[in-house]
């Protein structure tokens, strides 16, 4: 029977033990790790063994030699010899291209996953769940080859969840989409996490995406681990960061919002008596944007950090915070901050002689000057700013 839930139905995410090795091109895959978290992520630059990782996962490599195991279940073995196949392993697996039947049109695709979940006992309700929860209904009955990018991959992900996943495998389901298109899905991808508990192997080279959805990020070069942890933290690893700025790396914060005024947008970080005010520049349609739990992303590299509080600024938000660690990574240093009012991480770029500069060190108040127009908010499928 299918383990597919939905949060509301609670149950234990599965634990996925791989230790595998795989001959590739130009290095061996070599790769350890447990994952019991809902989310977990892998992150490396172009080349680094990720895909290969998560198709071994899925079973489509069989080269792969190691151990894989999921809920207990032995899906490779060397000793003795075991190698399950895909269709053995109940995953949901969502390449890059989507890879939809052209032959179908979406209800189609999505009945097609619907079905496999039926053989093995799928939730009855999913279907409609799903529909729902992607925004698929208005495109039951187009043909695949006439959608756009994105809708080709709502539908994708809508497929791969129909069929009653015990894992669902997610190998970049963004890339292949322009910037603002990307932006614009990463709410759905929330939607989906928080609405089923199935635990997720995510490849992504998009420092903001895997922010925003997984617990646990593990980072590979040349088919090797070389770090692991909350995202936030191994991104800003002085080894990883210069990757991680090459994609563009923003701090992503929770936020809610209350209300608003003509000026922009108002969110608020924290929760409680702990909570600090951040104004946003709008565009667009300001009354469609809903009160309620927000992702709001701010760039590191325009964030101005001052050790007293400035005075006449253009600037509308200005935080106080304490620098809790510096890293270099030349030409650059990175600042770690915590904020005053609420203890949320926010990272700073500057250039390398800055800290010596201003004197900083771990424990010192700071002042963090964000310009209304650096933050983007994320919300109901949109940027509202960029």
């Amino acid at each position: 029977m299918s383990t597919t839930r939905s949060a509301t139905e609670g149950g234990a995410i599965g634990s996925l033990d791989v230790n595998i090795q795989l001959p590739l091109d130009r290095f061996e895959l070599d790769v350890s790790f447990t994952s019991t978290g809902q989310v977990t992520g892998v992150f490396g630059a172009s080349g680094s063994g990720k895909t290969s990782l998560l198709e071994s996962v899925a079973g489509l490599r069989r080269q792969a030699r190691g151990q894989i195991c999921f809920d207990g279940e032995s899906w490779l073995s060397d000793s003795p010899r075991l190698f399950l196949g895909p269709e053995r392993r109940h995953v949901g697996y969502v390449p890059q291209d989507g890879l939809l039947f052209p032959h179908l049109d979406v209800r189609g695709n999505l009945l097609a996953g619907a079905r496999r979940a039926a053989r093995h006992g799928g939730h009855e309700g999913t279907f409609d769940t799903v529909i729902a929860l992607l925004e698929l209904e208005s495109l039951l009955g187009r043909e695949v080859h006439g959608l756009s990018g994105g809708e080709r991959q709502r539908v994708a992900l809508g497929r791969a969840l129909c069929s009653g996943p015990r894992l669902l495998l997610l190998d970049e389901p963004l890339a292949s989409l322009d910037l603002p298109m990307r932006r614009r899905l990463l709410p759905f991808l929330q939607r989906m996490r928080q609405e089923f508990q199935i635990p997720m192997l995510l490849v992504s080279h998009d420092p903001l995406e895997v922010q925003a959805l997984c617990d646990d990020l593990i980072v590979l070069r040349a088919g090797r681990m070389i770090a692991r942890g909350q995202p936030q933290a191994v991104l800003t690893d002085p080894e990883v960061f210069p990757l991680a700025a090459q994609e563009g790396f923003e701090n992503v914060l929770q936020c809610t919002m209350e209300d608003s005024s003509e000026s922009g947008l108002r969110v608020w970080l924290g929760t409680g008596d702990r909570r600090v005010a951040l104004t946003l520049l709008h565009a667009g349609d300001q009354a469609r944007i809903q009160p309620g739990p927000k992702l709001v992303g701010i760039p590191a590299h325009e964030i101005i950090i001052a050790t007293e509080a400035p005075q006449g600024l253009s600037a509308r938000n200005l935080l106080a915070a304490r620098v809790t660690a510096i890293h270099r990574s030349e030409p650059l240093a990175l600042i770690e901050t915590r904020l005053a009012a609420d203890d949320t991480p926010v990272t700073v770029e500057v250039t390398a002689d800055t800290p010596s500069q201003l004197e900083l060190q771990t424990g010192r108040q700071v002042y963090l000057v964000i310009k209304a127009a650096s933050c983007r908010l994320y919300d109901d499928g949109s940027q509202v700013h960029s």
